[in-house]
């Protein structure tokens, strides 16, 4: 018989999802969520960060309250950006680890458990990477010279730094302040905790066409300013190695 280690078998859990518009996908990743969380761990919450939605994804939130007990909502009352629903999920979460994806359904909920399996008690941050991009060709090429630029500029040794479904320790998490409200926060977040030198694995997971809504990113106005943003941020952590 495999035991369990006591790391795995006490699991304790926040999973949080932000959500922007995401009225026809939110309510199946959370389900998703429950039930896979429910089987590996005995104490889990589920996290919802609206960011100041247009469409109907409070109220089937709303209703969602009502089924699951775990489940806690954040209302944005204005869109605060990418980065700034993460930092909100980041802060509402209770447990000892915490896991975090998009709630427009191109990540599945279930692969948490393959993050779980690679955890230890030396491992702060499981790294999702993506075995293959669901996406079409033209963001397929942006997503690739943004995964090399980003790597170069601040050395991140990750395969995937655009892949946001992690597993991380809370204590990790609150040893480093997040500053970006936008996109750009993941890879100021890979970045600080790299420097940090806290120990990273990582774990191939599937990725799917979107089904519902559209990007928020991919438009010339957005991808300048992110280019504008990353520069800032490589002055902040690269050459003046602000922590």
């Amino acid at each position: 018989m495999v035991r369990k280690s006591p790391l795995k078998s006490n699991l304790s859990i926040s999973a949080f999802f932000p959500c922007y518009n995401d009225a026809g996908s939110i309510a199946l990743v959370v389900q998703d969520a429950y039930k896979i969380l429910k089987g590996i761990s005995k104490d889990f919450e589920i996290i919802v960060v609206d960011d100041g939605s247009g469409d109907e994804s409070r109220e089937i939130l709303e209703r969602l309250k009502n089924k699951i007990q775990q489940l806690k909502l954040v209302f944005h009352k204005k869109n605060k950006g990418y980065g700034g629903a993460l930092r909100s999920g980041f802060k509402t979460a209770s447990k000892e680890y915490i896991f975090y994806t998009d709630g427009d359904g191109q990540y599945d909920p279930s692969e948490i458990s393959k993050l779980v399996e690679r955890l230890e008690n030396d491992v702060e941050v499981v790294q999702g990477y993506k075995i293959k991009r669901s996406d079409q060709w033209y963001r397929l090429i942006i997503g690739r010279l943004y995964h090399y630029s980003t790597k170069i500029m601040f050395g991140l040794r990750i395969k995937d730094v655009d892949c946001d479904f992690r597993l991380i320790k809370k204590k990790a998490i609150d040893s480093i302040d997040l500053e970006n409200n936008s996109g750009v926060i993941c890879v100021e977040l890979v970045k600080k905790l790299q420097d940090k030198g806290f120990k990273f694995v990582e774990v191939g997971v599937h990725h799917y066409p979107r089904l519902h809504g559209h990007s928020q990113f991919f438009n010339y106005r957005r991808i300048l300013k992110t280019m504008i943003e990353l520069v800032i941020l490589w002055f902040n952590l690269v050459l003046f190695k602000k922590k």
